[in-house]
């Protein structure tokens, strides 16, 4: 078994006891200057912001790849099929923030808090999150496919139908999340803790919760799904 847990198509699923050490997420410790306001008129391609803040602005159908956001603050912004591809988030609050579509394929996020979000369609395909704070709110159909996540920490939110297909994750926890339907399909998991999750519904890419950790409640609401993947049938006793 390697540090990711790869065991070929064999499911190998943790159940830590209490107390039971599993990998400690590095948190994301956001601690912004005082910020300038944003006084322009869009986002431009490229474009370089340091130290401002981005508040009840709507960039719907902006074009900015490749933008930098250091040490920024975006709140309440409406980023419905913007597409920033390659944008890169360092140091940087984002809350409150709305979109549908939004086009973020081969971002960078590193110490970035992201607070009470409303996101649906959100592409990340290919990205790189680390340290990485999601707290509150709700995204609908995350893709987060052939991306990476390290020390990545999704705290009371609702993921409907996330698509991790073949991404890495490494310390990744789940705390008191909805995760509904979820497509690990092809992913490396390590120290991965989904105990605390309120809801937890595997779609998908079952034989790869290698490097996973459950609880025992868990386990036993999988159970069906697991028997399933290795090809065991379910049937209560013959009568008599």
């Amino acid at each position: 078994m390697d540090r990711w847990g790869a065991t070929g198509s064999e499911v190998v699923v943790s159940v830590a006891r209490d107390g039971k050490a599993v990998g400690a997420v590095r948190r994301a410790e956001v601690r912004l200057p005082p910020l300038r306001p944003f006084e322009g008129d869009g986002l431009e391609p490229e474009g370089d912001y340091d130290g401002l803040e981005f508040a009840d602005l709507e960039f719907t159908g902006h074009n900015g790849p490749n933008i930098r956001f250091l040490e920024c603050a975006l709140r309440r912004c409406g980023f419905d099929d913007a597409r920033l591809r390659g944008a890169r988030f360092i140091d940087c609050v984002l809350a409150e923030v709305r979109g549908v579509g939004t086009d973020l394929v081969g971002a960078s996020l590193r110490d970035v808090e992201l607070v009470d979000a409303r996101l649906g369609g959100i592409q990340l395909h290919g990205s790189a999150l680390e340290r990485v704070v999601v707290r509150g709110g709700k995204i609908d159909y995350l893709n987060l496919r052939q991306s990476r996540l390290r020390d990545v920490a999704f705290e009371g939110c609702v993921l409907l139908e996330p698509d991790f297909g073949g991404a890495q994750l490494e310390r990744v926890t789940f705390q008191d999340c909805t995760l509904r339907r979820v497509d690990f399909t092809g992913a490396r998991l390590a120290d991965v803790d989904l105990r605390t999750a309120m809801e937890l519904e595997i779609a998908r890419g079952l034989d790869r919760l290698a490097g996973a950790v459950i609880s025992p409640s868990q386990l036993l609401a999988l159970a069906p799904a697991f028997a399933a993947q290795v090809g065991v049938r379910v049937e209560a006793p013959p009568e008599g």
